[in-house]
């Protein structure tokens, strides 16, 4: 009993101790965390500057130029049926090679026509011997008839029989005429100059008139065409520059846009928008000397619609977008920044034109634009400042 005074004293003096050591904690915390926070917001606390990166407006000839969709579409394309039914007797080209017009591509047996022509040209000569003898007989008959010494009505028969021999060799001669023709179609010509493709049937080979297929095709490849579209919204602007300039240039790019194929004109529109894509056709004739345009490959067509003389121009990523409209961040003699709202026109991959709100020279913030508000000091990043040479470009 005597011992319990001591031992409450001890346990008293034991959580006064833990309480003391708790407390210390946790002012060092508060104080550790206050510390930290004041060193990771600096400018917050002191109003530093932020650093931005800057160019100046500057006017420079800007290009118009629209990307559309396009497939090379050959300018003539003629799958080579033939004309007559017969036998093959020779193939005169190789596949895949390119021929002129008027060369011979096949041979189909000539023989059983040229027979049919030697004896449409045997009856024209009968019939033109006949008609011969007809107008000779008829000539005499009317000095007769004059002379009152032979009937009218004989001399009238001689007249009708002249007549008739005459249809009968105009007949003959038609029949001559599509023997020739048909002995023609036996020689399978080139109609135009182009390149020939894979051919469907080879020499032995029985062939019909309209045989499903055909023969082969028969490909323009110089010059060749790039079908694309326009949006119908741009199509004002593309019909005006038609009607002042007798073309427009265009370029045909690879399908990923990474490599220039060729350089042609656009000299016409199609005749009607298509309702269902809101979309007018253009046709674009390149000359592919070198053949890196191929019939069916699909394009990237890039149209020179006019080119901007001394536009204002400024990086499209200053360009911001506001519930008030378009706007930049522009840098002013304080080194402070300001928002200036501007009014855009056209805008390529790396330029916006500026078409009012903005004075050329002036500096528009191009990074470093995510905390600034207006009013905010800034300071402009060594990689950044502006050279002479790009103040004034």
């Amino acid at each position: 009993m005597s011992t319990n005074p001591p031992a409450r004293s001890r346990y008293r003096i034991v959580w006064v101790v833990i309480g003391c050591v708790l407390l210390l904690l946790v002012g060092l915390r508060l104080f550790y965390t206050h510390s930290s926070s004041k060193k990771s917001h600096p400018s917050s606390a002191q109003g530093a500057p932020q650093a931005v990166a800057v160019v100046p407006a500057h006017r420079k000839d800007v290009p118009v130029i629209l990307q559309l969709l396009g497939t090379v579409v050959p300018i003539t394309n003629v799958t080579i049926t033939p004309r007559v039914n017969g036998h093959i007797l020779t193939v005169y080209y190789q596949e895949g090679q390119h021929v002129h017009r008027g060369d011979i591509l096949e041979l189909i047996d000539p023989r059983p026509y040229e027979a049919s022509l030697h004896q449409y040209e045997g009856t024209l000569t009968a019939d033109r011997a006949q008609l011969a003898r007809a107008r000779v007989d008829n000539a005499r008959y009317q000095r007769l008839i004059r002379q009152n010494s032979v009937a009218a009505m004989t001399a009238r028969d001689q007249e009708f029989t002249v007549q008739q021999l005459e249809g009968q060799v105009k007949v003959d001669e038609a029949n001559v005429r599509n023997a020739e023709l048909n002995v023609m179609y036996c020689h399978i010509i080139a109609p135009v100059d182009g390149r020939v493709g894979i051919r469907a049937l080879d020499a032995g080979n029985y062939v019909t008139i309209g045989q499903s297929g055909g023969l082969t095709t028969l490909t323009q490849m110089q010059p060749i065409s790039v079908i694309f579209t326009l949006p119908q919204n741009d199509l004002p602007s593309v019909q005006e520059q038609l009607r002042t300039h007798d073309s427009l240039p265009v370029e045909a790019w690879n399908s990923d846009n990474s490599q220039k194929l060729a350089s042609g004109t656009v000299k016409a529109l199609d005749s009607q928008i298509d309702t269902a894509t809101g979309t007018v056709r253009l046709r674009g004739i390149f000359t592919n000397e070198d053949e890196r345009l191929f019939p069916n490959e699909f394009v990237n067509a890039h149209l020179l619609v006019q080119t901007l003389q001394k536009a204002l121009i400024v990086p499209g990523s200053s360009v911001q977008t506001g519930p008030d409209g378009t706007f930049l961040y522009v840098v002013d003699k304080d080194m402070t920044v300001s928002i200036r709202t501007v009014k855009t026109g056209y805008s390529n991959d790396t330029d916006t034109v500026i078409q009012s709100g903005l004075q050329e020279g002036e500096k528009v913030v191009t990074d470093g634009i995510n905390h600034l508000r207006p009013g905010s000091k800034v300071f402009i990043a060594p990689s950044s400042a502006p050279t002479e040479g790009q103040a004034t470009p």
